[in-house]
């Protein structure tokens, strides 16, 4: 692409949807208007029962609203009348049950009707004195104030009822009214914004053409060319990272635009949070921005369990009350140097700790690593010690002979080498006594067998490698390593250096910006410095509605502008994120949900003709994750960490290519079927909605209820039996329980991004299903994400009797538990030796699995004259000890399967069966002690009991082994 930016901007400014229809009817039916003579209280009644259930039914969707001065009536439009039912100022509530009724907390912004277009004058009307306080109608101009609102809005008012009403509200059919009163109402779907003209006005922008947009477009080149990522760079993160999530990390602090995607429950907030604290922390700052206001503030609750900096969350109503009253009374205490000072102390010793115990445990493992190959080494042992007899002298300097040897091979090919007489590593073996004609590779077997043989001396002298107590200790440290980096970080971000005077001043006008309505608080942050802004309070998160309502538009403004859900948002709404920002990482998932557009195809190809753009720019099928997937390579997070193995295998293989590794695996659920498929008797369809599957719904809600579940969604594709099954819900349980199960009902739309413990599924298809609503339904984005929210159970509704083409698979697939995953034991005697000791797939710890040797005679349990077994690691690899335990494990009556995959890592022995199964690792790791840890962590992580079972720890005897597991978990018989 050869155009400018500005270009780009244009182009999706004419293909921007145009202003939302004017709205002067905001009642739903089944949900009215309620008035409310106290703003701040309402008490119980079957209409307010009905609001708060079906607000709770949509609870990350916040569709309550509080209202003030309303119009009702009729008026006169295009030759006909319509109904007037339209608050002129309201914002997002919540109810808090009290005894007596409810307590109604805001939610969100203060907002005037978007009939008000004239910005300038929205924000000055909302510029009013204790606008939306608990008192405000009764003050002096509260009523001027909303006739001037409504002429604003275009709303002709003659009568005003200043009557405190109570109850339903109702409007006879005459001209609007002006109620000087508070009214509680439910809305759904929130009125988009038109960006068109916003978006020419960015285009006007000359510093827009080196933002992150311009990159992601190409149509600029990086200040800096992007370098890889070291992996050798650490990252010093208060939230536990896997290798992946490490990697994004480092590549946004090297690369101008970073691209991340993977599988639903793939860990990827914990990338996006651990980002951002990472470019804070490294003197920048950071935009975060959703497509939905639940996304938004599952980000704020994870940033929340975590010290650090405190981020502006400018979408939610009570953590920006919080921050407000915080900046502006002085909360947080002064950071001085002394301070920071203190912290580097705590953190420097946190780290100490941390290194100490982990260089316990590496050289624990080490030795373990060594000793477990001295057996192995037993048939050429001989050999060595007459060709190279000083590796095996007492107090030989082993470590010193296996640097030379690095440093002999190092120079083999070296151009100055052609010049000596003699071969590389004359010194070394001179050290080791061994002749002139000893090849390298002699040697280096012979200073391993000597490592082994002391390293199974030292070990044979503090009675075997038992790492078990150095874990706990471990995990300790790291917990305050954790705790004293947060609060480094947060403290870090409040320094001298950001919290200076103009950093103060504006910091303290951000405080009663937060308390202004949406209109007025734009025009209070564009009168702000940016920059000072910015450093003050580095980290910002909102929706892509909030960014553009809400933050001045400065190009560049950040350092870096995180697009989450960037595959469910257009680029049209993506374009104003992108240019606040010089960096991106974007973040989503193609395989799931899409924006849906409603541009057409012709307008696409005529806009693009006439600006001269390319494909890249197609608004109806390149979303802002495709964007900027063409601009940076993909970096796949590929661990699943929230279903039960059966609710996301189907998935992980048809959408997914297998390239999921479930880190929930484990004996108690692996092969547990938790899809419930319950088939429905046929009926008609009643106008979309299929009335069988909606009593069904509600009858399996009261079961599972009765059974003590909580956390249940409802959920179908389609919009008519969502309302349906919303109206059944409301008229079935009461309030409390619907609080109580935690019970949310929507479309499969509603729910992306979401997830509940048991998801209930109407499909709400009957024979014969019309063509058009089968493609809807097994659109492959669509199902996957219909199939992927629950995360204990899921129990799908049909009507349909044979479905074929992805709904059936699906029902096949859900009618067959899983198969138990792991090697029996009866199978592992006849495994291959070279992979006997291989405890990950490779691709883990950058190690491959070590390549087999000669045949070895095995007799016994053990692996007495086995020739030894190289692993690229370095070292000899065991092969006998993990095949002899299981046996001997069987012997006393214990389930025992081999090589059980966990996530990307697997288990030596999993020992057990259902929920009491035990892990055993029989042998370290072959990537060597560091890649031992990770397996460790993540096994703990994932709810494993996790037990070294090396051999030294029982003098190699395997019986003895056996039955002191067996003595220790006897729950495991």
């Amino acid at each position: 692409m050869n155009s400018s930016v500005a270009a780009v901007l244009r182009a999706l400014a004419d293909l921007a949807p145009a202003a939302p229809e004017r709205v002067l009817d905001v009642t739903r039916p089944g949900q009215p208007l309620i008035w409310l003579a106290d703003p701040r209280s309402c008490r119980r009644s079957r209409e307010v029962e009905r609001l708060a259930a079906a607000d709770l039914l949509h609870r990350d969707e916040r569709t309550l609203r509080r209202g003030w001065g309303l119009v009702g009536g009729v008026v006169e439009t295009d030759g006909g009348t319509r109904k007037v039912r339209l608050p002129l100022l309201y914002e997002p509530v919540r109810l808090e049950r009290t005894l007596r009724g409810y307590r109604v907390v805001p939610a969100g912004d203060l907002e005037l009707t978007p009939l008000v277009e004239d910005r300038d004058l929205a924000a000055r009307l909302e510029a009013a004195p204790g606008l939306g306080a608990a008192d405000w109608l009764d003050s002096t101009g509260a009523e001027a104030w909303l006739r001037t609102v409504a002429e604003a809005a275009g709303l002709p008012v003659g009568e005003v009822d200043r009557t405190r009403r109570t109850g339903r509200a109702s409007f006879p059919a005459r001209a609007p009214v002006l109620y000087v009163s508070a009214v509680l109402f439910g809305v759904r779907d929130v009125a988009g914004l038109a960006l068109g003209d916003r978006l020419r006005a960015w285009a006007g922008r000359p510093d827009v053409e080196s933002s992150a947009l311009a990159l992601v477009y190409g149509t600029a080149a990086p200040e800096q060319p992007a370098g890889p990522a070291d992996p050798a760079d650490p990252v010093d993160s208060p939230l536990p990272l896997n290798e992946s999530q490490t990697e994004v990390v480092r590549r946004v602090r090297h690369q101008p635009v970073t691209v991340v995607s993977g599988p639903p429950g793939n860990g990827k907030s914990h990338a996006v949070v651990a980002s951002a604290l990472d470019v804070v922390d490294r003197g920048g700052s950071v935009l975060v921005v959703t497509q939905s206001a639940h996304a938004a503030d599952v980000l704020g609750e994870l940033l929340d369990r975590y010290p650090g900096p405190r981020p502006v969350l400018f979408g939610d109503a009570e953590r920006r009350s919080a921050l407000a009253a915080s900046l502006e009374l002085g909360a947080d205490p002064e950071v001085t140097a002394a301070t920071l000072a203190a912290d580097r102390v705590a953190v420097a010793e946190a780290t100490t700790e941390v290194a100490r115990v982990t260089g316990q445990l590496t050289e624990l493992l080490d030795l373990e690593m060594l000793a477990g190959s001295v057996e192995r080494w037993a048939p050429v042992v001989g050999g060595l010690r007459l060709d190279v007899p000083g590796a095996f002298v007492p107090g030989a300097d082993l470590a010193w002979a296996v640097r030379a040897a690095e440093r002999a091979r190092a120079s083999a090919g070296a151009w100055w080498r052609r010049w000596l007489p003699w071969p590389p590593g004359r010194r070394l073996r001179r050290r080791l006594g061994a002749a002139g004609t000893v090849s390298l590779d002699r040697l280096d077997d012979a200073v391993a067998a000597a490592r082994a043989e002391v390293a199974a001396a030292r070990l044979a002298t503090v009675g075997g490698a038992d790492p078990g107590p150095l874990w706990p200790v471990l995990a300790q440290a790291r917990q305050r390593l954790s705790t004293a980096l947060g609060t480094a970080m947060r403290h870090r971000s409040r320094g001298p250096d950001r919290w200076d005077p103009a950093g103060r001043r504006s910091a303290a006008a951000l405080g009663g910006a937060l308390r202004a309505g949406r209109n007025r608080r734009r025009e209070l942050l564009a009168e702000l410095s940016g920059e000072s802004l910015v450093r003050a309070l580095p980290l910002w998160i909102g929706t892509v509605t909030d960014v553009e309502e809400l933050l001045p538009p400065i190009a560049g403004l950040f350092d870096l502008v995180i697009l989450d859900e960037a595959s469910h948002t257009d680029q049209i709404r993506a374009a104003p994120a992108l240019a606040r920002a010089r960096r991106a990482l974007v973040v989503g998932d193609p395989r799931q949900l899409r924006f849906v557009s409603f541009v057409a195809d012709v307008d696409v190809a005529a806009t693009l003709a006439w600006h001269g753009l390319d494909n890249r720019v197609d608004v109806r099928r390149v979303s802002a994750f495709d964007l900027a997937a063409g601009a940076a390579p993909v970096t796949w997070l590929d661990e699943h960490y929230r279903c039960a193995p059966h609710l996301i295998e189907f998935s992980a293989h048809r959408f997914y290519d297998d390239r999921i590794a479930v880190a929930t695996r484990h004996p108690g659920n692996e092969t547990s079927d938790v899809i419930d498929v319950r088939t429905v008797p046929a009926a008609a369809a009643e106008a979309g909605v299929n009335r069988a599957e909606v009593a069904a719904a509600v009858a399996e809600v009261r079961r599972l209820a009765e059974a003590g579940r909580v956390g249940i969604g409802v959920i179908t594709p389609f919009r008519a039996q969502a309302d349906a099954l919303e109206s059944a819900l409301v008229a079935a349980f009461p309030v409390t329980e619907i609080e109580r199960l935690g019970l949310r009902v929507g479309t499969v739309h509603s729910f992306q991004g979401s997830e509940a413990e048991t998801v209930l599924v109407s499909l709400a298809v009957t024979d014969p299903v019309p063509a058009g609503r089968m493609r809807f339904l097994t659109d492959p984005n669509l199902f996957n994400v219909m199939v992927t929210r629950a995360r204990r159970r899921m129990v799908v509704l049909t009507s349909q009797s044979a479905p074929n083409g992805l709904l059936g698979d699906y029902l096949r697939y859900a009618a067959v538990p899983p198969e138990p995953r792991g090697e029996p034991v009866a199978d592992a005697a006849s495994t291959s030796p070279s992979r006997a000791g291989a405890s990950s797939r490779p691709s883990r710890s950058g190690v491959a699995p070590p390549t087999a040797g000669p045949a070895a005679p095995t007799g016994g349990g053990g692996s007495a004259g086995a020739v030894p077994v190289r692993s690229e690691a370095g070292f000899p690899v065991p092969v006998g000890w993990p095949a002899a335990l299981a046996t001997e494990l069987t012997r006393v009556g214990l389930p025992v399967r081999r090589r059980y995959p966990v996530g990307r890592w697997t288990v030596d022995l999993c020992v057990g069966a259902g929920g009491a199964a035990v892990g055993l690792n029989c042998v370290v790791h072959p990537g060597g002690p560091a890649a031992h840890i990770a397996r460790h962590d993540a096994l703990v992580q994932a709810g494993w009991v996790v037990v070294d079972a090396f051999a030294s720890r029982w003098g190699g005897d395997p019986v003895r082994a056996a039955l002191d597991v067996a003595a220790r978990w006897p729950e495991l018989t």
